[in-house]
């Protein structure tokens, strides 16, 4: 579309179920808390992972959905001769301030019906994250709520634990 002149490369759009939706713009807070979260990534997985910042996943044709941090399994092309899917997905997280709704009820049940192994939405108004693990086509099966020093660590990297304090900056 950005090659036909229909959308430019500024645009914030995102492909759900064969729907262009336009995103929020993005903010200072929502800006500084992605930051975060990929110097935290980058830094702790170096080497092991690529972390993409908001970017999108080829989920299907008719899905390809626009994500703050997406944590993929290494590739030494980077996905330069193929963008990433579904089994290249080890973690997803969104940033949600405007869209907390949005990123729990469109976007979790889509992501687990493709088989996200793990989601997580970071609530920048409370400062919780909720995690969703085990999809299935029905939705995710586990779903829990973080906050303060709560530890977590993301089912691919067992070793690298993290606090919503840590991510949200406190």
């Amino acid at each position: 579309m950005v090659e036909a002149g229909i959308l430019t490369e500024d645009d914030r759009v995102e492909l759900i179920e064969g729907v262009l939706i336009e995103m929020s713009p993005i903010g200072d807070a929502h800006n500084a808390h992605v930051d975060r979260v990929n110097q935290t990534m980058v830094l702790a997985l170096h080497g092991q992972a690529i972390v993409r910042v908001q970017g999108d996943i080829r989920l299907s044709t008719w899905n390809a959905p626009i994500s703050d941090v997406l944590v993929l399994r290494r590739r030494d092309d980077f996905y330069q001769y193929g963008g990433a899917g579904p089994a290249d997905v080890l973690l997803i997280i969104e940033v949600a301030d405007s869209s907390l709704s949005y990123d729990l009820q469109r976007k979790a049940p889509l992501y687990a019906g493709e088989g996200a192994p793990e989601y997580w939405v970071m609530n920048a108004r409370d400062e919780r994250i909720v995690v969703h693990r085990d999809p299935r086509p029905e939705g995710y099966q586990q779903v829990f709520e973080l906050s303060g020093d709560e530890r977590v660590s993301p089912l691919a990297f067992p070793d690298l634990v993290l606090t919503p304090n840590q991510l949200f900056g406190k």
